[in-house]
């Protein structure tokens, strides 16, 4: 053979070395993170959470409730240098095709529509490292002052009478945290951008198929320090399809985390005292404790080392109760290979009847929020119901009359202000709890013997019972809570007229 033809080969040879990953008898070279810029990725996203409190309550499975959305999100990489990326992410609250006839048990697209409208975006652009971690959010002032102007303003602009009912609704309290911390508009918007970063590294990685690499961190919760142990394992390669399939498992420290949730859980056995009372050594003893578990498994191509497919499913439990949520994220130009989990897929599903109404977008009148008018005539006995039925259209939520168990007028430790603090029976917290879950992003009313005392917007189901009426003089605070006192005192909380 002559020389040239030699060199040929060599150089064949070495091309074809350098164009594909580093293989061995059981691993490879994962390559490191390497997206085109400019090329816009289409996801499915399909997502569940199951709450259950059952232990606390005397049907069993009576609160166990769970709630799904399926979205098409697009994701493209603007721009990428030594440092980080520049992201851009534009989000829709419709189901995919070919599932509109399912939005009754897609609840959650119908929420993720409220939040867009709320933060008043449908697009996020990030900053991120070079794995895909979101590390800073452009345009947060915008966001944060039109927020502000929603909470502050009625329709049209002109400022709502009411103004401070949403102070006390604790509007101004996320605004906040969220100018202190603008990365949780991005956990509330697209938390898939998380879950796709778990799967990147910007530099490549040797791996053995099942082989795990465990490494550890702290998380701080609520000033405790929880160790965190995660074990990765290379379960597979898909040499035809140039892929690679991860698990990352994560547990958290029962001990730390148990201790960080006692404040938490000692409030819901306030709220839950008859119940806590007939408790069994072993049942108390379980109660107190708590844990956190995650569940990862991710399939990587070879080519880019982009994710092109996650599930996740995490769970929590404390106090007796359980919340788990699914996650499964698939890129739309690659076919899925990983299992979906039953919740995602299934027909039938316990669901909570939310109705949930949109709100109204900046451009539609009347604005996010409206005008607050003088308060209406009570209710008569005949509205007394959780739920109202209407023989010729939907259901309407209906106020519910909750029985107080006890009413205190305290000190924050925080704040140094006086609230009024109120712990409903077992029952009400149950009744408040479901109608709490009902109007979600809509503005309610409190009323004590016919008298509104807080009309709070209802940002998240509040399913332990307890409610804090602030920012008003202690004198009244106290008047209020002679009048809860009395014997068979209740209170009324209505969606506001």
């Amino acid at each position: 053979m002559t020389s040239l033809y030699w060199k040929r080969l060599v150089w064949f040879c070495l091309c074809l070395t350098l164009s594909h990953p580093a293989w061995s008898a059981g691993g490879i070279e994962i390559p490191g993170y390497a997206p085109a810029t400019g090329v816009e990725r289409s996801y499915r996203v399909q997502k569940a959470t199951e709450t259950d409190m059952s232990f606390w309550f005397n049907k069993p499975g009576a609160s166990a409730i769970t709630v799904r959305g399926a979205f098409r999100q697009r994701m493209t990489v603007l721009s990428r240098n030594e440092d980080g990326m520049r992201v851009r992410w534009s989000l829709s609250a419709d189901l995919p095709e070919g599932m509109a006839s399912l939005a009754d048990s897609y609840q959650m697209n119908l929420l993720y529509r409220n939040s867009l409208t709320a933060y008043g975006t449908a697009a996020l652009e990030l900053e991120t490292d070079l794995n895909g971690n979101p590390r800073d959010l452009s345009g947060v002032d915008q966001i944060v002052a039109r927020m502000r102007a929603m909470a502050a303003d009625g329709p049209g602009g002109v400022p709502a009478a009411g103004a401070s009912a949403a102070r006390q609704s604790g509007v101004y309290d996320i605004i906040a945290k969220l100018e202190a911390n603008p990365l949780q508009i991005v956990a509330a918007l697209v938390p898939e951008a998380q879950l796709l970063a778990t799967g990147q590294s910007y530099q490549a990685e040797a791996m053995e198929i099942g082989q795990a690499s465990a490494t550890s961190r702290d998380e701080d919760y609520g000033g405790v320090s929880v160790p965190v142990t995660s074990t990765w394992t290379l379960e597979s390669i898909d040499a035809t399809a140039g892929t690679a399939t991860l698990s990352l498992s994560e547990e958290t420290d029962a001990a730390a985390l148990s201790q960080s949730q006692q404040p938490a859980i000692e409030n819901l056995m306030n709220s839950f005292a008859e119940r806590a009372k007939s408790l069994t050594a072993d049942q108390l003893a379980s109660v107190k404790r708590a844990s956190k578990s995650r569940s990862v498994e991710l399939v990587v191509s070879l080519n880019d080392g982009s994710t092109l497919e996650a599930s996740e499913i995490v769970t929590a439990t404390t106090g007796g109760t359980t919340l788990r949520t699914y996650t499964h994220i698939q890129r739309e130009d690659m076919p899925a290979s990983l299992p979906l989990p039953a919740v995602l897929t299934a027909k039938e599903l316990q669901t909570p009847d939310l109705h949930i109404e949109p709100l109204p977008s900046a451009k539609a009148k009347p604005g996010i929020l409206d005008e607050l008018s003088t308060p209406p005539a009570p209710p008569t006995a005949s509205q007394d119901t959780t739920v109202a039925a209407d023989n010729d259209g939907p259901k309407a939520i209906a106020p519910v009359s909750l029985e107080v168990k006890s009413a205190e007028v305290t000190l924050s430790p925080v704040s140094y202000d006086h609230g009024l603090n109120i712990v409903l029976t077992p029952e009400s917290a149950a009744t408040f709890r479901d109608f709490t879950q009902a109007v979600l992003g809509r503005q309610t009313q409190m009323l004590i013997n016919d008298k509104v005392v807080m009309e709070p917007w209802m940002r998240e189901p509040i399913i332990d019972g307890r409610i804090v009426l602030a920012g008003t003089d202690r004198k009244d605070l106290e008047a209020l809570a002679e009048q809860l006192r009395v014997p068979g005192a209740k209170i009324l909380v209505r969606l506001r007229p």
